[in-house]
Protein backbone atom coordinates (compact mmCIF):
# COMPACT_ATOMS: atom_id res chain seq x y z
CA UNK A 1 0.00 0.00 0.00
CA UNK A 2 1.11 3.65 -0.86
CA UNK A 3 2.43 5.45 1.90
CA UNK A 4 0.08 8.36 0.93
CA UNK A 5 -2.81 5.73 1.30
CA UNK A 6 -2.01 4.96 4.53
CA UNK A 7 -4.86 4.90 6.93
CA UNK A 8 -1.87 5.90 9.95
CA UNK A 9 -0.98 8.39 7.96
CA UNK A 10 -4.53 10.10 7.32
CA UNK A 11 -5.34 9.94 11.04
CA UNK A 12 -1.78 11.49 11.61
CA UNK A 13 -2.62 14.37 8.98
CA UNK A 14 -6.18 14.48 10.68
CA UNK A 15 -4.36 15.25 13.54
CA UNK A 16 -1.72 17.72 12.66
CA UNK A 17 -4.93 19.86 10.59
CA UNK A 18 -6.95 19.68 13.64
CA UNK A 19 -4.38 21.15 16.18
CA UNK A 20 -3.38 23.86 13.49
CA UNK A 21 -7.46 24.95 13.29
CA UNK A 22 -7.66 24.89 17.21
CA UNK A 23 -3.88 27.07 17.17
CA UNK A 24 -4.97 29.61 14.26
CA UNK A 25 -7.56 31.95 16.06
CA UNK A 26 -4.98 32.00 18.53
CA UNK A 27 -2.22 33.35 16.23
CA UNK A 28 -2.72 35.67 13.63
CA UNK A 29 -0.05 37.52 11.17
CA UNK A 30 0.00 41.16 10.19
CA UNK A 31 2.33 42.28 6.90
CA UNK A 32 4.28 44.92 5.54
CA UNK A 33 2.06 44.57 2.30
CA UNK A 34 -1.26 43.18 3.86
CA UNK A 35 -3.00 43.36 0.42
CA UNK A 36 -1.97 40.61 -1.47
CA UNK A 37 -2.62 40.24 -5.23
CA UNK A 38 -5.42 37.52 -4.53
CA UNK A 39 -7.01 40.12 -1.97
CA UNK A 40 -6.95 43.10 -4.47
CA UNK A 41 -10.33 42.98 -5.99
CA UNK A 42 -11.98 42.75 -2.70
CA UNK A 43 -13.57 44.85 -0.32
CA UNK A 44 -12.30 46.01 3.00
CA UNK A 45 -15.43 44.14 4.81
CA UNK A 46 -14.51 41.12 2.31
CA UNK A 47 -11.22 41.32 3.70
CA UNK A 48 -11.07 41.72 7.48
CA UNK A 49 -14.67 39.11 7.46
CA UNK A 50 -12.70 36.29 5.59
CA UNK A 51 -11.31 34.75 8.66
CA UNK A 52 -14.29 34.75 10.66
CA UNK A 53 -15.76 33.01 7.00
CA UNK A 54 -13.23 30.65 7.32
CA UNK A 55 -13.82 29.41 10.76
CA UNK A 56 -17.72 29.90 10.51
CA UNK A 57 -18.05 32.10 13.02
CA UNK A 58 -21.33 34.22 13.44
CA UNK A 59 -24.13 35.02 10.27
CA UNK A 60 -23.73 37.51 7.75
CA UNK A 61 -25.49 40.06 9.68
CA UNK A 62 -22.90 39.25 13.23
CA UNK A 63 -20.16 39.67 10.81
CA UNK A 64 -20.79 42.88 9.21
CA UNK A 65 -21.07 44.10 13.04
CA UNK A 66 -17.90 42.55 13.53
CA UNK A 67 -16.52 44.31 10.95
CA UNK A 68 -17.66 47.61 12.42
CA UNK A 69 -16.45 46.83 15.26
CA UNK A 70 -12.74 46.22 13.79
CA UNK A 71 -13.22 49.01 11.67
CA UNK A 72 -13.64 51.80 14.69
CA UNK A 73 -11.01 49.77 16.92
CA UNK A 74 -8.58 50.97 14.30
CA UNK A 75 -9.42 54.24 14.14
CA UNK A 76 -11.43 53.61 10.86
CA UNK A 77 -14.93 54.76 9.98
CA UNK A 78 -17.45 52.24 9.05
CA UNK A 79 -17.80 53.93 5.78
CA UNK A 80 -14.40 52.41 4.22
CA UNK A 81 -15.88 48.65 3.99
CA UNK A 82 -17.43 48.99 0.56
CA UNK A 83 -13.68 50.26 -0.30
CA UNK A 84 -11.28 48.51 -2.40
CA UNK A 85 -7.42 48.56 -1.43
CA UNK A 86 -6.24 51.01 -4.07
CA UNK A 87 -8.78 53.38 -2.36
CA UNK A 88 -6.89 53.36 0.72
CA UNK A 89 -3.32 55.55 1.63
CA UNK A 90 -0.64 52.78 3.06
CA UNK A 91 -1.75 53.82 6.63
CA UNK A 92 -5.24 53.06 5.91
CA UNK A 93 -4.36 49.49 4.42
CA UNK A 94 -2.15 48.76 7.18
CA UNK A 95 -5.08 49.54 9.76
CA UNK A 96 -7.28 47.48 7.56
CA UNK A 97 -4.42 44.52 7.87
CA UNK A 98 -4.50 44.85 11.51
CA UNK A 99 -8.47 44.49 12.00
CA UNK A 100 -8.07 41.89 10.20
CA UNK A 101 -5.52 40.31 12.26
CA UNK A 102 -7.93 40.98 15.12
CA UNK A 103 -11.05 39.47 13.55
CA UNK A 104 -10.44 36.06 15.51
CA UNK A 105 -9.41 37.93 18.88
CA UNK A 106 -6.27 36.39 18.86
CA UNK A 107 -4.08 36.49 22.05
CA UNK A 108 -0.64 36.75 19.84
CA UNK A 109 0.02 38.59 17.01
CA UNK A 110 3.17 38.55 14.39
CA UNK A 111 3.50 41.85 13.35
CA UNK A 112 6.39 41.49 10.20
CA UNK A 113 7.47 44.61 9.04
CA UNK A 114 4.55 46.29 9.73
CA UNK A 115 5.52 49.90 9.25
CA UNK A 116 8.74 49.43 6.82
CA UNK A 117 6.46 50.76 3.81
CA UNK A 118 4.90 53.52 5.64
CA UNK A 119 6.20 57.04 5.76
CA UNK A 120 7.49 58.25 8.92
CA UNK A 121 4.43 60.04 10.45
CA UNK A 122 2.73 57.62 9.41
CA UNK A 123 4.58 54.82 11.25
CA UNK A 124 4.10 56.58 14.31
CA UNK A 125 0.35 56.18 14.20
CA UNK A 126 0.45 52.81 13.66
CA UNK A 127 3.21 51.74 16.23
CA UNK A 128 1.11 54.02 18.47
CA UNK A 129 -1.66 51.78 17.34
CA UNK A 130 -0.01 48.61 18.55
CA UNK A 131 0.95 49.71 21.57
CA UNK A 132 -2.84 50.96 22.48
CA UNK A 133 -4.11 47.67 21.39
CA UNK A 134 -1.43 45.59 23.35
CA UNK A 135 -2.71 47.33 26.07
CA UNK A 136 -6.11 47.22 25.81
CA UNK A 137 -6.28 43.36 24.82
CA UNK A 138 -3.19 41.44 26.52
CA UNK A 139 -1.92 41.06 23.21
CA UNK A 140 1.68 39.10 22.67
CA UNK A 141 3.53 40.45 19.65
CA UNK A 142 6.45 38.86 17.99
CA UNK A 143 7.62 42.10 16.04
CA UNK A 144 9.98 42.31 12.93
CA UNK A 145 11.71 45.08 12.48
CA UNK A 146 14.38 47.09 10.90
CA UNK A 147 13.76 49.90 13.24
CA UNK A 148 15.61 49.71 16.11
CA UNK A 149 13.99 52.87 17.73
CA UNK A 150 10.53 51.32 16.77
CA UNK A 151 11.68 48.02 18.24
CA UNK A 152 13.00 49.57 21.72
CA UNK A 153 9.42 51.88 22.01
CA UNK A 154 7.39 48.61 21.44
CA UNK A 155 9.28 45.74 22.75
CA UNK A 156 9.60 44.45 26.07
CA UNK A 157 12.62 41.72 25.08
CA UNK A 158 14.93 42.19 21.68
CA UNK A 159 16.52 39.65 19.85
CA UNK A 160 18.79 39.82 16.92
CA UNK A 161 19.45 38.24 14.19
CA UNK A 162 22.57 37.51 12.09
CA UNK A 163 22.21 35.10 9.33
CA UNK A 164 19.13 33.60 10.36
CA UNK A 165 20.38 32.63 13.82
CA UNK A 166 19.98 35.03 17.35
CA UNK A 167 23.17 36.38 18.41
CA UNK A 168 21.45 38.19 21.49
CA UNK A 169 18.63 38.13 23.59
CA UNK A 170 18.09 40.52 26.16
CA UNK A 171 15.10 43.04 27.92
CA UNK A 172 15.08 45.68 25.75
CA UNK A 173 16.31 48.47 28.62
CA UNK A 174 19.01 46.22 29.02
CA UNK A 175 19.82 45.69 25.69
CA UNK A 176 19.99 48.98 24.10
CA UNK A 177 21.98 50.19 27.77
CA UNK A 178 24.60 47.62 27.27
CA UNK A 179 24.47 45.51 24.31
CA UNK A 180 27.38 42.72 24.40
CA UNK A 181 27.63 41.34 20.51
CA UNK A 182 29.43 43.10 18.50
CA UNK A 183 26.85 42.83 15.74
CA UNK A 184 24.44 44.42 17.95
CA UNK A 185 26.58 47.00 18.67
CA UNK A 186 27.44 47.99 15.50
CA UNK A 187 23.30 47.92 14.75
CA UNK A 188 22.53 50.44 17.71
CA UNK A 189 25.61 52.82 16.41
CA UNK A 190 23.93 53.38 13.16
CA UNK A 191 20.64 54.65 15.04
CA UNK A 192 20.13 58.10 13.58
CA UNK A 193 20.10 60.65 16.67
CA UNK A 194 18.53 64.10 15.55
CA UNK A 195 20.35 67.31 14.91
CA UNK A 196 18.64 68.84 18.07
CA UNK A 197 19.11 66.26 20.35
CA UNK A 198 20.87 66.38 24.07
CA UNK A 199 21.75 63.08 23.44
CA UNK A 200 25.74 62.72 22.56
CA UNK A 201 26.71 61.58 19.58
CA UNK A 202 27.59 58.17 19.23
CA UNK A 203 30.42 56.76 17.19
CA UNK A 204 29.33 54.71 14.61
CA UNK A 205 31.08 51.26 14.78
CA UNK A 206 31.54 49.70 10.87
CA UNK A 207 32.71 45.77 11.19
CA UNK A 208 35.46 44.57 9.07
CA UNK A 209 35.74 41.31 7.81
CA UNK A 210 33.37 39.08 5.71
CA UNK A 211 30.02 37.48 6.45
CA UNK A 212 30.41 34.16 7.11
CA UNK A 213 27.96 31.14 5.85
CA UNK A 214 25.58 30.60 8.21
CA UNK A 215 26.25 27.11 8.88
CA UNK A 216 29.45 27.75 10.28
CA UNK A 217 29.08 27.43 14.25
CA UNK A 218 30.34 31.22 15.11
CA UNK A 219 29.07 32.74 11.77
CA UNK A 220 29.44 36.08 13.31
CA UNK A 221 33.38 35.71 14.43
CA UNK A 222 35.28 37.15 11.51
CA UNK A 223 33.64 40.47 12.29
CA UNK A 224 34.77 40.26 16.28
Amino acid sequence: MPLRDSPLLRIALFEVLEKARCFSPKAQITLWQIILPRSSTKSAEEIIAEPLLIHQIGDKKQRQQKVEDLLQCVGLSSNVMERYPHEFSGGQRQRVGIARALALSPRFLVCDEPISALDVSVQAQIVNLLKQLQKERQLTYLFIAHDLAMVKYLSTRVAVMYLGQIVELAPSAELYAQPMHPYTQALLSAIPIPIHSSKKKRTRIVLSGRCSQPHQRLPWLPLC
